[in-house]
């Protein structure tokens, strides 16, 4: 297994989680109890460092950063089965620490739960959408135009917290990380297994519809995507 491919993923995710929950309490804490201001705020960061991340470590692991994500890259043969689960692992992990440091930086305790609900079938659809418009992008912009893949990522999910009812979480590991944090970004634990469910729901559609719209991607062995 590559351990350096593990670390990427494990840093990524630590560095987007610290990004979505710090810019979210930097962000309420400075907009004047504005909402629309903190979410811009928030998007703005997290588009950022998307794209910073991926292009740093797309290379390395895929920069997958994301278990709906790893699970549709091996569904289509581009990783194995352990090596996706270990992703899968360190990317939770890698999350977790990355929100307990974002909690540091701004002197709040470090283990919290949220109490933010975000509940019901707007909720619910607006995460299976958020999700299957993430994963089409990507084997999307693999199969069309590889090089544009950081800017696109970035640009979608910039695009969909604002489009989307549930300011778009698209990620398993960033849901489950962000009921540990009691700030704007974050979710209550008992909505949390819903989100999931609807993720992976858009994320297996997406990797369905691909089918019909791109061909195949080639397997790499680092989970990287090539054409």
């Amino acid at each position: 297994m590559n351990r350096r491919a593990l670390l990427a993923e494990a840093l990524g995710s630590l560095l987007l989680f610290a990004t979505v929950i710090g810019s979210g309490i930097m962000a309420e804490r400075l907009s004047g109890g504005n909402v629309a201001v903190a979410l811009l705020g928030n998007t703005l960061a997290t588009g950022a460092m998307l794209f910073v991340l991926i292009t740093m470590f797309g290379p390395m692991s895929g920069a997958h950063l994301n278990p709906a994500v790893t699970l549709v890259m091996r569904l289509r043969g581009q990783i194995c089965t352990g090596t996706a689960a270990a992703y899968v692992a360190v990317q939770l992990a890698g999350g977790i620490v990355g929100v307990w440091l974002a909690h540091l930086m701004f002197d709040v305790p470090l283990l919290q739960l949220s109490h933010k609900l975000r509940d019901g079938p707007g909720q619910w659809a607006g995460e299976a959408i958020a999700t299957f418009g993430l994963v089409l992008t990507i084997i999307g912009t693999v199969r069309m135009r590889p090089d544009s893949i950081p800017v696109s990522v970035a640009l979608y999910i910039v695009a969909a917290y604002w489009f989307t009812s549930s300011t778009s979480f698209a990620n398993p590991a960033i849901t489950l990380a962000r009921s540990l944090s009691d700030s704007f970004a974050g979710i209550a634990p008992s909505c949390v297994p819903a989100f999931v469910a609807a993720q992976i729901c858009g994320a297996i559609s997406a990797h369905l519809a691909s089918g019909f719209i791109f061909s195949k991607t080639e397997k790499s062995s680092s989970g990287a995507l090539r054409i």
